[in-house]
């Protein structure tokens, strides 16, 4: 029996300019896409007239499909000999349940394929004007959430989060900035780390917040919104701020003061 295929691809921030070649492409040709909530309007402007849209949410804090759910109308849908796209903000592997979504298609003998997507922390520091890493001082980046599932709390070894020369990207942090700078400062990091918040990335609404750890710790940073935050934590972003200011002049740049 013939069927359908499965692409995963990747939306990036939000940005459409953002979206690679490949993405736009499979976007275009698609007769079903599945897309989360976070995926920009630009890019549902996309899709073509004639395919199938399913939002399925996948927003911290808001109503969402049920992941099971997700699973069977994917499946259905390529078993009915559509071209299906799955479209994921920022990249399908990053936070994403692609393993949930890519599993349920095996079981059916699915085929798919994965077109990878910019990273919101990528999309961050390069809004910022700020490297990820710095030769013989930041050796690394983790990307990490402090968001639990049902079956298993999500306890982060702070202790060993402070111990390593990285820069810290938080996703989905808007409910827990304090708490995280709490937890890291008793791990051991230093008070006047630099920290960035940057709520919307390469959206129109874009802000960035620089700061220090202890700052946010002790509430002198906040934020009063209900866009997606992501907190970087590490010495590369003491460049931050400076960066900021040289680029004012960039309409989708807000910079707000600590």
């Amino acid at each position: 029996m013939k069927q359908g295929h499965v692409h995963f691809v990747g939306a990036g921030p939000g940005d459409a300019a953002l979206l690679t070649f490949k993405a736009a492409r499979l976007i275009g040709e698609a007769e079903a896409v599945f897309y989360d909530a976070l995926v920009g309007p630009e890019i549902l402007k996309l899709i073509p007239a004639r395919a199938e849209r399913i939002c399925v949410g996948k927003r911290a804090g808001c109503l969402s499909m049920k992941q099971r759910e997700i699973n069977a109308r994917l499946v259905a849908a390529a078993l009915s000999c559509k071209r299906v796209v799955r479209l994921k903000g920022g990249d399908p592997g990053m936070f994403g349940r692609l393993e949930e979504e890519t599993s349920a298609l095996g079981t059916h003998g699915i085929s798919y394929d994965i077109c990878p997507g910019i990273t919101a922390a990528s999309a961050a520091a390069a809004a910022a004007g700020v490297p990820l890493t710095a030769r013989g001082l930041v050796r690394g980046v983790r990307f990490l959430t402090t968001a639990s599932c049902p079956e298993k709390e999500n306890r982060p070894d702070w202790a060993m989060l402070a111990s390593a020369e990285e820069t810290l990207a938080f996703y989905m942090a808007r409910s827990k900035l304090p708490e995280i700078a709490a937890a890291l400062l008793e791990g051991g990091l230093r008070a006047d780390l630099p920290i960035l918040i940057v709520e919307a990335v390469s959206l129109p609404q874009e802000k960035l917040q620089p700061g220090r750890l202890d700052e946010l710790a002790s509430g002198e940073i906040g934020i009063s919104t209900a866009q997606p935050v992501l907190l970087m934590v590490g010495e590369t972003l003491a460049l931050a701020a400076e960066a900021a200011r040289e680029r004012l002049h960039s309409p989708v740049l807000e910079v707000a003061s600590a």
